[in-house]
């Protein structure tokens, strides 16, 4: 099993979680998505690695942004 997680910039309220989730969960190999509104933090999980670029068009998608570590 494989687990990477993300900070996603602009999620407020429980939609937004929702929106993530629905989206980042259509990623082919996502086996589950926990997402923490107050840390802006997405876990994403599959049995094998999951392609960072399709998680990250998933959050595009879904109106927000993965913010790269600093």
């Amino acid at each position: 099993m494989s687990t990477t997680t993300y900070t996603v910039k602009g999620m407020t309220c429980g939609h937004c979680v929702s929106s993530v989730k629905e989206e980042v969960g259509e990623v082919p190999g996502v086996t589950g998505v926990e997402v923490d509104l107050a840390t802006g933090l997405v876990t994403v999980s599959g049995q094998s690695p999951v392609s960072d670029d399709a998680v990250r068009a998933a959050v595009r998608t879904a109106g927000y942004e993965v913010v790269d570590p600093a």
